[in-house]
């Protein structure tokens, strides 16, 4: 117990000293902005899954799960929103934006969710991940924005009304996560500690935590992400890479660490069930928030309301991939388990993307991803209707 109490005090102290830099406004060194705004996204991530698992006890499991996956993310939404309201005084920035976006949500499933799968099953000795108990909600929801992300490169645009779509999906998983049902969590360590506090007391500390955490994020993350882009400028690596792959790395750490020390703990279900749920907010919310940012930045600086934003050659091909990668992983959990070899897959493949840097490669990917999940989808369809004809 006075060893859970010591965790937990660290973890609330170890943002202490960027934050008072932040606040102070005194402008460290990349390195030193890196490390010390790194150590306080780390420590919050411990902090953001300690209060998930305990707000469990007072409301949904889908519920907590989905408030995790939204705080967690905070960081990418920041960065983002931020290219989003720049592009609205400059059209340069706008590529930046979806950039930041199309890598985050690549990065989520080819690194976040192939990491966690093949970190539980190396910890549980098991072949897969079960998702019986990960709500069907979060997979049709997966399933009904990818279809109509894969409208968005056709388009050519982010307008109002893919922003109206996105958001009411968003409320509507919002709404019933609200009202499914609540189970009695296995705390163990800090969240265990925080859980035996009477009512009142633990409610406030459940709140208190997530307040901090999301806070310290939101003071971090951008910095976090700028220093590595500064340093990564000396090796002279293309700018819209950096944004696509170095910012959503920072600004995804915590949900990383989140979902990681989850499946680490032997809760791989919990673990892609904050992943799942991390996608289903950033294929939602987060691209849905793209244009009416933008719209808004136009009037501000501009007095002139333009709520499209308008792609270009690059952007299309990068959010045709996206899309379909996001229909490969989605094809995968068809079966009701991932497994260590889809993980695999989704690994293999991701990494294999930045071998691919014209036009032709991005599209022949896209197009790979896109025949590998009718592929998955058509023998998951025939096994089933075998398996009626032999029962």
């Amino acid at each position: 117990m006075k060893r859970s109490y010591v965790l937990i005090a660290a973890a609330l102290l170890a943002p202490v000293p960027w934050v008072v830099l932040r606040l102070a406004g005194v402008h460290a060194a990349p390195l030193a902005t890196v490390l010390l705004s790194g150590v306080a996204i780390l420590a919050s991530a411990f902090l953001l899954s300690w209060a998930a698992e305990v707000a469990q006890m007072d409301i949904s499991q889908s519920l907590a799960m989905a408030f995790l996956a939204l705080i967690a993310i905070l960081p990418e939404y920041s960065v983002d929103m931020t290219f989003a309201w720049r592009a609205g005084q400059d059209p340069r920035f706008a590529p930046y934006a979806v950039a930041n976006m199309t890598g985050a949500n690549r990065l989520l499933i080819g690194l976040g969710w192939s990491s966690v799968v093949l970190a539980a099953c190396w910890r549980t000795r098991q072949r897969s991940v079960n998702l019986a108990g990960v709500p069907f909600l979060e997979l049709g929801l997966l399933w009904a924005a990818t279809l109509y992300s894969l409208v968005l490169p056709i388009k050519g645009t982010l307008s109002l009304i893919d922003a109206v779509v996105l958001l009411l999906l968003f409320g509507y998983y919002m709404r019933v996560a609200s009202k499914a049902g609540r189970s009695e969590p296995e705390l163990v360590g800090p969240a265990e500690c925080i859980g035996a506090l009477p009512r009142s007391r633990r409610r406030g500390a459940t709140l208190a935590l997530f307040l901090v955490a999301a806070g310290a994020i939101c003071l971090s993350a951008g910095p976090f992400a700028h220093g590595l882009v500064l340093l990564g400028q000396t090796m002279k690596v293309d700018r819209f890479l950096l944004v696509q792959w170095v910012a959503p790395l920072a600004s995804e750490a915590p949900e990383f660490l989140v979902a990681g020390l989850l499946a680490l703990r032997g809760k791989g279900r919990a673990g892609l069930s904050v992943m799942i749920s991390s996608k289903v907010n950033q294929w939602t919310l987060l691209v849905g928030l793209l244009p009416v940012v933008y719209g808004a930045s136009t009037w501000f600086h501009k007095r002139h309301l333009d709520l499209a934003m308008r792609l270009d050659g690059r952007q299309t091909e990068e959010l045709l991939l996206t899309s379909a990668q996001s229909a490969f992983a989605a094809a995968l959990l068809q079966r009701g388990h991932l497994s260590w070899r889809g993980a695999v897959a989704l690994l293999g493949l991701f990494v294999v993307q930045f071998a691919v840097t014209d036009t032709r490669g991005r599209i022949l990917f896209a197009i790979a991803y896109l025949v590998m999940t009718l592929l998955i989808l058509g023998w998951h369809f025939l096994g089933g209707r075998w398996r009626e004809a032999r029962g």
